[in-house]
């Protein structure tokens, strides 16, 4: 029995002395394989294969643009969707080409200036989600919105003072003439685009009709072309304050904004005059509707300055009917919204020279 207990306990130490060797030989080798030093010999040695690390995007399809806008759609279509003929659009294309052109990164190709802007006219001209147009052109939801800004600052920025301009005068006064007012360079108006709330200063922004707003005001010649835009003021500002604080106004004052071009009415000396509602004041240059009793003359008078000042309200319901963006509380920043809008109005112009139908819907 005693030599059967030594035997056993002889063997026990062998095998307690042969696990400590094997998990000291095990602790060395993983010290000497794990550190940095022997990774890149082995790299070196061509024993371990690097892999290329890659990006993950989720996988989306453009065949509908690609395949199906640009090779199968006709003039009908464009005009409907992006309210341009593809011409006109390529035209735009060529014109924001200088600032949007991107170069392509190793992590993906850039987006075509072409594809950017489609995203953005037709983000602007339906009341789509961002994840709908998302699926619609196979690109990121951030994208979207990426585009959206950089073509409207693109518009901005390259085509603003060349678009919304006054141009030839007498081309606008003779409009203006045959439609029964005579030496009238325009009508002026505002109108409210709709916003979000802001968290600090929204109750600056609610209007007289209760919703969150900025104020356009716009200057239109006798087609319905904005000739002279400003925006960006709070909805609660009345027209007339907005209109005292443009530079239209410091130049109509100054009588440098139209050419010195006055006509003899009666014997009064008129010069180049601009219509508006009665909601603005009274100026030697700016015409409003006579209030109160009116006889024949005064009524005569009110109805051909009406007629010439709907230009200006058959404009503003065009624009946002070709651009429902306006129509809608946008989740664009406090500082990008004067820029869609800018954009908005220079497109309006664009159809409008380019004699682009107009198509609801």
């Amino acid at each position: 029995m005693l030599n059967w207990d030594l035997q056993s306990q002889a063997r026990r130490q062998q095998l307690w002395q042969r696990d400590n060797e094997s998990d000291e030989d095990m602790d060395t080798e993983f010290c000497q394989t794990a550190g940095p030093c022997a990774l890149e010999i082995l790299l070196v040695m061509g024993q371990v294969l690097a892999i290329e690390r890659r990006f993950w995007a989720q996988e989306t399809s453009t065949d509908w643009w690609n395949c199906t806008v640009l090779q199968v759609w006709d003039d009908s279509q464009w005009l409907r969707n992006f309210r341009m003929r593809k011409g006109t659009f390529v035209e735009l294309c060529d014109l924001l080409s200088p600032a949007l052109k991107c170069q392509n990164t190793k992590m993906r190709a850039a987006l075509t200036v072409e594809k950017r802007a489609a995203i953005a006219l037709w983000k602007l001209a339906t009341p789509d989600s961002y994840r709908s147009v998302r699926n619609q052109f196979g690109v990121g939801r951030s994208t979207v919105g990426a585009a959206v800004m950089q073509v409207a600052k693109a518009i901005t920025k390259l085509l603003l003072r060349k678009v919304v301009t006054l141009g030839n005068v007498q081309v606008i006064v003779d409009g203006f003439a045959a439609k029964g007012f005579p030496n009238c360079g325009g009508a002026i108006d505002g109108t409210h685009i709709p916003i979000l709330a802001l968290e600090h200063q929204g109750t600056c922004y609610i209007n007289h009709k209760g919703y969150f707003s900025m104020v356009l005001q716009a200057l239109v010649g006798h087609k319905g072309r904005f000739t002279n835009i400003h925006m960006g003021w709070p909805g609660r500002v009345h027209d007339a304050r907005v209109f005292r604080n443009t530079t239209l106004f410091k130049r109509l004052q100054q009588g440098n904004y139209f050419p010195d071009q006055k006509i003899t009415v009666e014997d009064v000396e008129m010069p180049v005059i601009i219509l508006r509602d009665p909601a603005y004041p009274l100026m030697p240059w700016l015409m409003k509707p006579y209030t109160g009793s009116l006889d024949s003359s005064q009524e005569l008078f009110n109805y051909r300055l009406s007629k010439c000042r709907m230009v200006v309200e058959c404009a503003f319901g065009r624009l946002k009917a070709r651009w429902r963006t306006l129509l809608t509380r946008s989740d664009l920043s406090q500082t990008n919204v004067p820029f869609v809008i800018a954009a908005c109005c220079v497109l309006h112009n664009l159809c409008e020279s380019k004699g682009e139908t107009f198509m609801a819907g």
